[in-house]
C-alpha cells in the first residue's frame, strides 16, 4: 500500500512529482560533473540544481499536454 496512491489523490500527481524529482537529480549530478571539470563544485551543484528544476518542469509540463492530447 506504500507505494500506491491514496484514492482520493490527483490523477498523474505522482508522475509530475517523480519526473520534477528526476530532473532534480539529473541537474545535481550534470552539475557536480561540471563543477568538478571547472574546479568549482559549489557552483556547479548550484547550476545543476536549477537547470534539473527547469528541466523536471519542462518534462512534467511536456508529460501533461500528452496525456491530454491522448485524451486520458
Amino acid at each position: 500500500m506504500t507505494d500506491q496512491e491514496p484514492d482520493n489523490a490527483p490523477k498523474g500527481k505522482s508522475s509530475r512529482n517523480s519526473m520534477m524529482g528526476a530532473g532534480i537529480a539529473l541537474g545535481v549530478g550534470v552539475g557536480t560533473a561540471m563543477g568538478v571539470s571547472l574546479d568549482n563544485i559549489a557552483m556547479g551543484v548550484g547550476l545543476g540544481l536549477a537547470m534539473g528544476i527547469a528541466f523536471g518542469a519542462a518534462f512534467s509540463a511536456h508529460r501533461g499536454k500528452a496525456k491530454d492530447v491522448d485524451g486520458d
